[in-house]
């Protein structure tokens, strides 16, 4: 076994931890180190995140519904719009991109730098939401749902989701929150739900477009992740999940310049 993968390996399980606190972030850190570090293709990478991150999800997911911090109903009315999204993107939309968007004498923007800037530019959007402090106290629980705005928001989290092989839990907690009207820890267990149902279902429109897949590194990145999911679940009891939230926040800001940079300038 390599190095790198071993450190890959090492780093799925931060992955997990980062899930288990704040039902979120884990595309946000798989995406970059299958790439990076353990030397995937930035599209198959994105194919990986979606098994990994989805299979974490649906444990840590299994955890917080037993400690009564899952609200299926929001699961379903998110899920829903999620998945027939992320699954058209992923089947349809990903795979009919040439290999090279545009060629011109300075530059050439090549199908998978494209994805990792794109990829960037939602993690630094994300990051920001991430650092602004969210009151609680603000988030009047009224118990109404506006459906049509909720499917609408499902359909967005699903395209930019399944373009950039995230789990969109990053997007699905700021929604929870403030359109549906979600406490915050019941917020990441319902989270975690969604991004499981949505990132298996977008991880078998890669398997129709016949990618190759090192079933092998897959299961073993995927296993090192929930072991991370148990840690985080266990840590959640015990840290806040507002300082958790906003210091995520600046090191998800610090990896999306940093990818910036990378694809741009030091290609």
């Amino acid at each position: 076994m390599e190095s790198s993968q071993i450190v890959g390996y090492v780093l799925a399980v931060f992955v997990g931890i980062v899930m288990g606190l704040i039902g979120s972030g884990g595309s946000i850190l798989s995406v970059p180190i299958l790439a990076y570090v353990m030397g995937i293709e930035p599209v198959l990478a994105t194919a990986y995140s979606l098994f990994a991150v989805g299979s974490t999800a649906l444990f840590g997911g299994v955890q917080k519904a037993n400690q009564k911090l899952v609200d299926f109903k929001k699961v379903f009315l998110f899920g829903i719009p999620t998945v027939i999204s992320v699954f058209i993107t992923r089947k349809y939309i990903v795979p009919s991109l040439p290999e090279v968007i545009f060629d011109t004498e300075l530059f050439t923007l090549h199908k998978s730098v494209l994805i990792m800037l794109v990829f960037a530019v939602v993690m630094i959007l994300a990051a920001i939401r991430m650092i602004k402090p969210i009151d609680e106290n603000t988030i009047k629980q009224d118990g109404k749902l506006n459906y049509g705005s909720i499917f609408l928001q499902g359909l967005t989290i699903g395209l930019v989701a399944g373009f950039v092989g995230a789990g969109g839990g990053f997007l699905i907690i700021p929604a929870l929150l403030f359109l549906v009207k979600t406490p915050m820890k019941t917020a990441v267990g319902t989270s975690l739900f969604i991004v499981a149902i949505q990132s298996l279902i977008g991880f078998l429109g890669d398997l129709s477009t016949n990618q190759v897949i090192d079933w092998k590194l897959l299961l073993i990145f995927t296993f090192c992740s929930i072991i991370g999911v148990i840690i985080g679940n266990i840590f959640s009891k015990k840290v806040t999940a507002t300082k958790l939230k906003t210091g995520f926040g600046y090191f998800v800001l610090a990896m999306g310049i940093y990818i910036i940079i990378k694809e741009v300038f030091l290609k």
